[in-house]
């Protein structure tokens, strides 16, 4: 990678792009980016020429770069479902936290191991795990033992987070529908907030009753 390539990361991270994107622009795998920026310093510590004196310096010795905050979970293909979630408009803790969480082998977490595995905060955690539970990605389970909550995510995940976002997104409906009312059904807004309610309240009842038909294969 050349110094040039360095300067492009760093721009990249100053204007908020993803690493996937960064990627496409160097014509590079995301993979790439990711330890590149992992190795020198992380996304809010990249220095285009510290990293090229760093990679000279681990040329001349032979040896690999020293060990750094732990990188996404699961590698490059953590990576890249964190840019989805994160695409589609989950927080990028929260997706990081998921992503581990789903890549596990069992399945389940306690908040100290995310946050020992994650290499942030307890409360960067906590953020991101309710925010997951309220949205039905995972569950809370109480340990009465130790006291302490463990995280879970199970095969019925996708469906609960369907269920949720369904219920949220039908309250709009109701909110949307009333409005409707308010302003005239007859009116130019009252129109567009209707038909707008009837369109979502179409497309959420066909969604739910196919993640019901389906539930059966997630057993």
């Amino acid at each position: 990678m050349t110094q040039q390539d360095r300067r492009r990361i760093a721009a990249g991270l100053a204007g908020a792009l993803s690493y996937a994107e960064i990627a496409r622009r160097l014509d590079r795998p995301t993979s790439t980016i990711s330890r590149e920026v992992g190795r020198n310093g992380g996304p809010g510590g990249y220095q285009p020429q510290q990293a090229q004196q760093a990679t000279g310096r681990r040329a001349r010795r032979g040896t690999p770069a020293p060990p750094r905050a732990a990188g996404p979970p699961g590698g490059a293909t953590g990576e890249e479902i964190i840019e989805m979630a994160v695409g589609s408009g989950m927080p990028r803790m929260t997706a990081r936290v998921h992503v581990d969480l789903l890549l596990s082998e069992h399945g389940r977490r306690t908040a100290a191991e995310l946050t020992r595995r994650l290499k942030v905060s307890p409360a960067s955690v906590s953020v991101a795990t309710n925010y997951l539970v309220q949205h039905g990605y995972v569950r809370r389970e109480r340990d009465p033992q130790r006291r302490r909550d463990i995280y879970v995510i199970d095969d019925e995940a996708w469906y609960h987070s369907i269920v949720i976002s369904s219920r949220q997104t039908l309250a709009a409906v109701r909110a949307s529908m009333a409005a409707a009312e308010a302003f005239g059904i007859d009116s130019p807004v009252g129109r567009r907030l209707a038909r707008g309610g009837t369109f979502l309240e179409r497309v959420v009842l066909d969604m739910t009753e196919s993640a019901d038909r389906w539930r059966a294969l997630l057993k």
